[in-house]
Order: structure tokens, then sequence, then C-alpha cells
């Protein structure tokens, strides 16, 4: 704590050196829509940065899932053109592989409500909530519980919508996949209208029934579901996510009552203070420092809502590492900020083209999912 407090009594002063953003008009790109460039020199190098600056009575958010689905991955323009937004950015962690599961994200993610993906290593999280009047934020930690409910009995769900691994019950719902894209080796459970329909045994990749789901046992859940579920059977999903804790906000709206959430790693900012969680996170300590291409977010004091990016691995850019970010975000007017997914998936998209540099060869990369941004509407459809 102390390194991080003289680290950003060094960048406030080399701040002052440099030039800070206060010097910086933002552009009115909408109602609601504030976008400006700056650089800024850091360790020497430079550090060019997209900011918008968004005015959530005028302005709603969403988290949106590549191909609208729970898996795959798509550009970020590519997301923002098909659901007309005026703004996007790249937002959390996901699978990057070659596997047919690439795009998995990684930790808490809801959209509309539905739970796609579990929490994750205690890892900090964006909460959404779309009202008539504004949409609201919150920036904190979850936790979540899921199981089936047979008679008096619960049995828990180890994980959903994701590659089933050794001895796990996992749940797949219609927006996963056509099937749930197992092996043969396990059981599965088909539920429709809260009852057994099927049982699947050593088949796999069973078809998730619209308005149901499937629940995919491996190993030793196997053998328990096989002992447990029976066809024409009666059972109850229950899933209790426990509020994203805020600890200086002790009335913060739990998550439940948030229609979309999406994580990352780490924690930036906690009620006006740099405190950067990255142990806790679990995640590593060369990943916090060294300079990479970023995306953050932050709530600012002014109750406006600001989204940056960070380009790198260029000679016009060096990335930047979190101290860094979290300092800047601090002067900026942060109270709370968190990292999001980086390196060559920072993507920011504006008003029909990508305004950052993408540090990929091959340009913008495609990525998981994106926070996209609409003008607010009267009455629009998931305004709670």
């Amino acid at each position: 704590m102390l390194f991080t407090k003289r680290f950003s009594f060094f960048l406030c002063v080399l701040s002052a050196l440099c030039g800070s953003l206060s010097a910086q008009d933002y552009k009115t790109v909408a109602d609601g829509v504030e976008y400006a460039e700056m650089t800024r020199t850091i360790a020497g190098q430079p550090g060019r940065m997209n900011l918008l600056r968004l005015d959530l009575t005028k302005t709603r958010l969403d988290v949106v899932h590549a191909m609208d689905a729970a898996i795959g991955t798509e550009a970020v323009s590519s997301i923002a053109k098909r659901h007309g937004a005026l703004a996007a950015i790249n937002a959390g962690f996901f699978r990057l592989d070659s596997s047919i599961f690439a795009g998995d994200p990684a930790g808490l993610f809801i959209i509309d409500g539905e739970i796609i993906s579990e929490p994750s290593k205690n890892r900090i999280v964006l909460g959404i909530r779309n009202r008539a009047a504004m949409t609201e934020v919150a920036i904190g930690r979850s936790e979540l519980s899921r199981a089936v409910v047979i008679g008096k009995r619960d049995v828990e769900i180890s994980g959903s919508n994701r590659e089933r691994g050794d001895n796990e019950l996992i749940l797949y719902a219609p927006t996963f996949h056509r099937t749930t894209l197992t092996s043969g080796a396990g059981i599965e459970i088909i539920v429709q209208r809260n009852r057994v329909t099927r049982i699947i045994r050593e088949k796999g990749s069973s078809s998730i029934p619209s308005g149901g789901y499937v629940l995919s046992a491996s190993g030793i859940k196997a053998a328990e579901a096989a002992k447990l579920f029976k066809i024409g059977q009666s059972v109850e999903l229950v899933q209790r996510v426990r509020s994203i804790r805020i600890s200086h906000q002790p009335d913060a709206p739990q998550i439940e009552t948030f229609e979309d959430a999406v994580a990352g790693v780490p924690q930036l900012i906690n009620d006006g203070q740099i405190d950067i969680t990255w142990q806790e996170e679990k995640t590593t300590k060369s990943f916090v420092e060294t300079r990479h291409p970023r995306t953050a977010v932050a709530k600012l004091k002014d109750g406006k809502f600001l989204m940056i990016t960070v380009d790198g691995r260029s000679e016009s850019s060096g990335g930047i590492g979190l101290p860094d970010l979290a300092a800047l975000l601090l002067e900026l007017g942060a109270t709370d900020a968190m990292n999001l997914d980086g390196g060559g998936s920072t993507t920011m998209y504006l008003d029909g083209k990508v305004v950052n540099h993408p540090s990929d060869k091959e340009g913008e990369r495609k990525v998981s999912d994106a926070i996209i941004v609409t003008p607010r509407r009267p009455r629009q459809r998931h305004d709670r």
C-alpha cells in the first residue's frame, strides 16, 4: 500500500509536467456521450488513450455476448453494429483458443437476468441495471449458489454453459448451443417445465430443449445423478446471487436486480482510493505491473461513467501498467474502477468505426463480449 501511494504521488508530479485531461476538451458526439483522445508520457514512453464519458440519464449500457450466444467470438465493431450501438468497448476475459468452447466467459456473466457463467476466483464484477430514468452501475464482488432441488434435497451445480470437467454437474441452457457438446462418458438429464423428461447415458451432446435445460454429469457426479434423477420427477432450479459487495455502499442494490454483469480482474479503485486487489483475485504481479494495452471502466464523482482504452505494443503507444492506470483514473475523478480484458482485445468503437489502435497484427481481435452504449429512449424493453 505504501508503494502504491508513493507511486501515485510520482504519477501526479509526472502529470503536471506532461499535461492532463483537464486541458483536453471532450467532444460531445451525442446527447450524454463525450469523447476525448489524449497521450500521456509514462516512464519515458507515450501512452495513447481514448476516453468515453457517459451521462447515464441520457444513455444506457448493455453487456452483449458474441453472436448473442454463450460461446463464440466476434469483433467489437460487429457486435456494436448488430445492436445499433453508438459506442462499445471490449469487456470480460474469456477462453481464447481454437476449440469449439472459445469465447466462454471467465467469471460471472449475466445477460438480461440470465446467468450465463458462474463467478471465478472472487474477481471484480460490473453490474448494470437500466431503469426508466437512468442506468445504475455497481463495481464490487459477488457470490453465486446454484442447485437443483429434488424433494428436500439440494443438488449443487458445478457450473454452467462451459466445457464439462471431471466429476462435475454442468447446466446447459438454450443460449449455450443446440447441444451440450459433451463426450459420451457420463449422464445427461433433460428438464422441461421443471420436470425430468429424458435421461441419456453414455452418449453425450444431447439436444438442449427450448424453455428447458440439460444437466450433464461426469465421474462421481454422474454416479450420484444416476441414483437421484428419475423420469417424470419434479425438480426446481434455485439460483441465488448474493449481492455485489461494495464496502462503502452497504445499501447498494443486490445483483439479483441487475440485468447484466461482467467480470474483470483486478479492482483498481475502491471508494476513492487506489486498491489493486490482484492477490485476492488470483492474478500475478507481472500482469499488474507490465505495460500492456488496457481497457477499464470507472464510476466518477459527478455520477458519470467512464470507459477508457490505452493502446500498447507499438512505438507510438507503449501501453500502461495497472498502478499507472489506477492513478490516472483517480486523477480523472474515479470513485470506483476495475480492469477489463486488455492486450490484443482492447478495442473502442465509436460512431461507426474503431477509434483506438488494436495491437494484434491482424487488427481488431474477435472477443467474447462487449459493453455497448445506446441512446436512452422512453420505456425501453429491458428498463426496470
